[in-house]
């Protein structure tokens, strides 16, 4: 991963204070979204660590909602397609479900059934790790459905909150780290 091609995408990651409450530094990915040079080079990076890392991946798996964002883009580039992790009651059929802890309460992701066939080799992505809960559950969601999941790779990941070590042995890969 070349220093230049990660500057690119770092410079486009714009931090706010105070956000969403006091005491927390949002790193807010919109301006890199925003340039396309940047956006290529992001998936550029994200190309190319999976095409290193994994010979055969059935489905990139997106997270509601930022997952959805990097998720399509990056199947394309791969020939393969994507799936939907999504927050409770947004997808239509048969579905598996599972709740997980938040700071400030409990959150439900849900996934189509027959999204994934057991055996299949899948990696969710999403923007952001911090605190593990929600890519936590994603997995779980995987493990239920009987798939394999290779790897959980996000743009940014929150060193201090230790997210990676709630997800044990998937896994993980992040662009950016900050503590």
């Amino acid at each position: 991963m070349s220093e230049e091609r990660l500057r690119r995408v770092r410079d486009r990651v714009r931090p706010f204070p105070d956000f969403p409450v006091p005491g927390v530094l949002f790193r807010d990915i919109s301006p890199l979204l925003k340039d396309p040079a940047a956006f290529r080079t992001l998936l550029d990076l994200l190309e190319d660590h999976l095409r290193a890392s994994f010979p055969h991946i059935d489905f990139i798996a997106g997270l509601d909602s930022r997952g959805f964002l990097i998720g399509p883009p990056l199947a394309q580039r791969l020939g393969i397609g994507f799936v939907l992790i999504r927050k409770k009651g947004k997808l239509p059929g048969p579905t598996e479900s599972v709740s997980y802890a938040l700071e400030y309460g409990k959150a439900e992701l849900e996934i189509q059934s027959d999204a994934v066939e057991p055996g299949q080799k899948v990696v969710i992505v999403d923007d952001l790790l911090a605190t593990g809960g929600t890519m936590s559950a994603a997995c779980e969601l995987m493990k239920r459905l009987k798939a394999e999941v290779l790897e959980c790779l996000v743009i940014i990941e929150l060193k201090l909150l230790k997210g990676s070590e709630k997800l044990k042995s998937i896994p993980f890969y992040s662009v950016l780290q900050y503590d």
